[in-house]
């Protein structure tokens, strides 16, 4: 008797289920491309609605307090929404395509700013910094900082772009810069930069930068290399460790760095293995462009190249990976809060929601 009860009541869930949400099953897509993945038999339910409206969206975030940020890059502006879908506001900003939230809530975006020198149009790479405490969360009136470019010099490097930025929890951040000039030693674009609160004299406090990353090649296509970073993401905690992605010829597309500190060595070296991960297999990705983090350290990784997501452990170990062009196109950004995975379908100016099988209670 209560076998068939047992069975009953899985039919009635199998049924529940399909009425409500479309359910993608990992091994019906066709991994031609990468015959290592360990796929399994997890299930992505998709939630609906789908949240529409973007102009070729690169970027996405759930902030601090739960709301979601978006870069809507071809329409200029961050737009702010609840975890439900709501629409709470947007600000003008030109082309951001990276979005990082410090602990006193402030926006970092890397964006573009527009110029004119000698009374010709200038188009350069920014940063900017939202308030949006002062504003009371009104995301459309909040004041906005440029904090770079700064200098004259700046202004004199107009093909340098900002990629990715990243914050710790002493709100200090790095920011990723790209660029093709990369054969002064002292200030090549290829660099990771480094920005602290610093204190005025008349006791303000700014952000400021005060260098970058050594021990980061501008240039090649190994590990330890600052060509062509796509993103930037710092985990949620006191660590100083952060993931990076990269784009372009490098052979380690996706690399998380470990601050270390001993009487030896201070500084950064990878993570993991080369030889015993999955997230390190050589070109494993082909354009990974964001990384989210569940609550246990799961890392999830979209590549708008391969039209996927995947699932890494913390150790590196692949586990269940989705996608193919039925689903996405060209994914920039992935984000993570309460059992939803939320995935930034850039090319159909998009936010789909999908929700693990396995964390269904």
């Amino acid at each position: 008797m209560k076998k068939i009860i047992l069975i009953l009541s899985l039919l009635i869930m199998t049924v529940f289920y399909t009425s409500c949400a479309d359910k993608f099953d990992v091994t019906q897509f066709d991994y031609a491309y990468d015959n290592t993945s360990n796929i399994g038999d997890t299930v992505y339910i998709q939630q609906f609605p789908i949240w529409e409206g973007f102009n070729k969206p690169q970027d996405m975030i759930v902030g601090r307090e739960t709301f979601l940020y978006i870069a809507d890059t071809e329409n200029d502006r961050v737009v702010m929404m609840n975890i439900a879908g709501e629409f709470l506001g947007a600000i003008e900003i030109k082309k951001p395509v990276a979005i990082a939230q410090d602990y006193r809530l402030n926006l970092i975006v890397c964006a573009e700013f527009d110029t004119t020198i000698n009374g010709s149009p200038l188009k350069l790479g920014a940063v900017y910094k939202i308030n949006l405490v002062d504003a009371g969360h009104q995301i459309g009136s909040a004041n906005i900082t440029r904090i770079l470019p700064k200098s004259s010099f700046d202004y004199n490097k107009p093909n340098r772009k900002y990629t990715g930025v990243a914050v710790f929890s002493d709100n200090s951040f790095y920011v990723s810069r790209t660029g093709p000039e990369n054969n002064n030693p002292i200030d090549p674009d290829n660099v990771i930069l480094i920005f602290r609160k610093k204190t005025l004299t008349d006791g303000t406090k700014r952000d400021t930068l005060v260098g970058a990353l050594p021990s980061f090649q501008p240039v090649g296509t190994g590990l330890m290399s600052a060509y062509n970073i796509s993103s930037l993401t710092t985990f949620n905690n006191s660590s100083r460790d952060f993931i990076m992605t990269l784009t372009g010829d490098n052979s380690f597309k996706t690399q998380w760095l470990r601050y270390v500190e001993t009487q030896d060595f201070t500084g950064y070296q990878s993570r993991l293995s080369a030889f015993s991960s999955d997230l390190m297999i050589v070109n494993k990705f082909m354009q990974p462009e964001d990384v989210a983090l569940d609550n246990v350290g799961n890392i999830f990784v979209a590549d708008a190249g391969k039209d996927s997501v995947f699932k890494f452990s913390t150790f590196g170990d692949e586990l269940t990976s989705f996608g193919g062009s039925e689903i996405f196109d060209s994914p920039h950004a992935v984000a993570y809060y309460d059992k939803t995975l939320y995935v930034l379908d850039t090319n159909n100016d998009r936010i789909l929601r999908f929700i693990l099988s396995t964390e269904i209670d």
